[in-house]
């Protein structure tokens, strides 16, 4: 006879080799919601056919999900940090920050993450990047780390937004292996690289980056359509925080939003902030109706992120935070985010009137998918990691699961 836990009972109870049945959910696959169950080993999902016909085996634990939505975990592509901690600002507890910032996502939903860098010196970096470890699953320590995205600094300085000037790299220059290297110093950690695709030198840049198994983002950047088109055909497959930081749409110049319906034959999926105050709502409905396979939810929260209003830090800059605005010091600059992925899924639902199952999709997926992923996170098929959330309609996470562990009570 299996025990039956409801989800939120289920905590330090021992599951190694055990089987666990989730039930009574309704479980988001194959771009649907639909009341069903889900089973995991060793935390990972198991086939229940096999299960039945080749093994026999019935559940040692059952968990009672309530009725509520299961879903795989979110994956956020752009999280500068969070909780009082800033992944461009390098510290001797740095390491520890970061597991810090980890352990708090769960309670967002989110169960991996791409630590973000802002345009920083080659010495950050340097420091930086062998501590942010790529993580295969997420446990006790927090949120997985898909790899470190790198937001700069080969990027448009009229463009920049709240990066700091000083630390822009506007040039790949003559060798420009030899100043990628230079400035990053290893690819090892490495998931993303945001740059401008009118730089010189960036064609070859991208070659690179992308024969390092690195996904390349153009943004912040005053491309036009055909510097943004020549990007995506040397390899570049996305577009950072689309209308923030480019080139407004033009009617005889596009800029990089034209990529949305670009016809150069390949798909472009590009990142969006949907926080009501990055991405004016038409505009979130425009990306929506014209491009909705491209689509990524990202967050690009900062340091703000789950604490009160007022002065915070952004690599060597200073934002003033005022509710969900965060402006850099002494401008009208916007300067990331302070919104959460579920705020941000219940936003871009209510703005567009999309699908829960499509908004979910983009903060699953999509992401995973766009960095390859998608084998081990973002969807849940059999084998894949057994990273989920439970939901209830209004998207508030109500209990986070890392490898079948439950690692966030919502206090259902």
């Amino acid at each position: 006879m299996a025990f039956k836990y409801n989800s939120v009972e289920l905590e330090n109870i021992e599951n190694r080799g055990k089987l666990i049945q989730f039930l009574n959910c309704r479980v988001f696959r194959n771009d649907q919601i639909k009341f069903d169950h889900l089973w995991v080993r060793d935390g990972r999902i198991v086939d229940e056919t096999v299960l039945f016909f080749d093994e026999g085996k019935e559940a040692d634990i059952q968990v009672d999900c309530c009725g509520l939505i299961l879903s795989p975990g979110f994956i956020d592509l752009q999280l500068n940090g969070g909780f009082g901690i800033d992944f461009s600002t390098y510290t001797t507890n740095y390491a520890d920050d970061v597991s810090k910032v980890a352990k708090n996502l769960l309670a967002h939903g989110v169960t991996s993450f791409a630590p973000t860098i802002i345009t920083s010196t080659s010495d950050v970096y340097h420091k930086v990047l062998p501590l942010l470890k790529k993580s295969n699953g997420c446990a006790e320590n927090g949120a997985g780390i898909v790899g470190a995205h790198l937001e700069g600094p080969f990027i448009s300085a009229e463009k920049r937004g709240c990066h700091p000037k000083n630390f822009v790299i506007s040039s790949f220059g003559e060798n420009v292996e030899e100043t990628i290297k230079n400035t990053y110093s290893s690819f090892e950690n490495i998931a993303i690289v945001t740059l401008a695709p009118e730089l010189e030198g960036s064609d070859k840049a991208i070659e690179y980056l992308t024969n390092q198994e690195i996904t390349v983002s153009v943004g912040h950047s005053s491309a036009n359509l055909e510097h943004g088109e020549n990007a995506i055909n040397h390899g570049a497959k996305m577009i950072t925080h689309l209308f923030n930081a480019m080139q407004a749409y033009h009617h005889r110049d596009p800029g990089l939003i034209g990529l949305l319906t670009s016809e150069n034959g390949r798909k472009v999926s590009y990142g969006i902030i949907s926080d009501g105050i990055h991405t004016h709502d038409s505009a979130l409905r425009i990306a929506h109706r014209t491009n909705a396979d491209g689509m990524i939810l990202v967050t690009d929260a900062i340091a703000a992120l789950g604490m009160s209003d007022g002065i915070h830090k952004l690599g060597s800059q200073t934002i003033n935070v005022n509710g969900l605005h965060a402006i850099l010091q002494g401008t009208n600059t916007t300067a990331g985010s302070v919104a959460n992925m579920p705020f941000c899924i219940r936003h871009l639902i209510k703005t567009t009137h999309c699908s829960v199952e499509y908004a979910l999709k983009c903060a699953t997926e999509k992401p995973a998918q766009l960095i390859g992923i998608q084998n081990e996170k973002g969807v849940l098929s059999v084998g894949n990691l057994a990273d989920i959330v439970l939901l209830d309609e209004n998207i508030e996470v109500k209990a986070t699961f890392c490898a079948g562990q439950r690692v966030f009570n919502g206090n259902l």
